[in-house]
């Protein structure tokens, strides 16, 4: 894929604001997202984007964030506005509308659902949420079963995604989106 100038926007952009951790997460989750879309028939400069971006809201202070979220015009459930680290994908959304002007809504929602999911998801935002999961520098005990799926079916991945996330936040003690719970019963036909 060419870089274009825009892009040399964003990653500028990125280098400056992200910690190099989260600057190398988002370059691994656009790689990510580029060889998803590839496989899955969506449209890859629009993952490459998005994977990018996804994070862009991240390490901004808690109270940018929550400003973001409430400025925002998208969907943003009770749950997600009682919850610190659910406000970064929502911030981030509104955020490259703002300072890009970023306007292709596919984009903006897959930034969106980056973290919670919901029942409704583009392919896309598909794309995005399984790219974050399966980057190159994520390394939790089951991520090679998940770049497994991943690369066998979307659906099913995203099922088994999914399942690991809600595991997780009740294991927690978490709330749970009903967005996230409405993109579990999407998916749970795909179970094996």
């Amino acid at each position: 894929m060419k870089e274009s100038k825009q892009i040399g926007i964003y990653k500028k952009y990125l280098r400056e604001h992200l910690s190099k951790k989260r600057y190398t997460h988002s370059l691994n989750v656009a790689a990510s997202a580029v060889a998803l879309a590839k496989k899955y028939e969506a449209d890859s400069d629009k993952a490459y984007t998005a994977g990018l971006l996804h994070d862009i809201a991240k390490e901004l202070p808690a109270e940018e964030q929550l400003a973001l979220v409430k400025n925002s015009g998208l969907m943003v459930s009770e749950v997600e506005t009682k919850s610190l680290p659910l406000y970064h994908a929502i911030a981030g959304a509104e955020l490259v509308q703002q300072l890009f002007d970023i306007r292709d809504e596919e984009m903006i929602w897959a930034i969106r659902w980056h973290t919670v999911a919901a029942g409704d998801m583009s392919r896309l935002a598909e794309v995005i949420y399984l790219a974050d999961l399966i980057s190159a520098d994520r390394d939790y005990k089951d991520v090679g079963r998940m770049r497994k799926l991943a690369d066998k079916s979307l659906e099913r991945a995203m099922c088994e995604a999914l399942r690991f996330s809600i595991g997780d936040s009740v294991g927690k003690g978490n709330s749970i989106p009903l967005s996230t719970l409405e993109a579990y019963n999407r998916y749970i036909v795909y179970k094996k």
